[in-house]
């Protein structure tokens, strides 16, 4: 239960710091759909930017994520959440989460006859 509520500080902490940003990072806030997030992937120089939709949020393995990007940075990052893992380990596993929600997703439907 700890690791959730840290995990929610974290995203209420990233929430506010965004709400200051102006210029560039302004517009690239607004370039980002509504229900998605901006994040940073990749370790050094080697970092690109992905958007992604809260739902994510809640995944084990996008969870598990944003714990190792506690423990690399702290729940004080400054600007865009960055997840430290490489670029292609990170489309790798948005692959699986995608497949999860599309199976999920079918699943009621097919359950509930739409």
């Amino acid at each position: 239960m700890g690791s959730e509520k840290s995990l929610k500080v974290f995203h209420l902490n990233r929430q506010v710091h965004n709400q200051h940003h102006y210029g560039k990072k302004q517009q690239e806030i607004r370039d980002v759909p509504k229900g998605c997030l901006a994040i940073k992937v990749g370790q050094g120089e080697e970092k690109q930017r992905f958007v992604v939709p809260v739902i994510y949020f809640n995944h084990p393995l996008f969870i598990q994520l944003l714990k190792e990007a506690e423990e690399e940075y702290g729940f004080d990052q400054k600007g865009t959440i960055t997840i430290p893992c490489q670029v292609e380990q990170f489309r790798n596993i948005r692959g699986l989460i995608d497949r999860e929600i599309t199976l999920h997703h079918n699943h009621h439907i097919g359950c509930f006859g739409l």
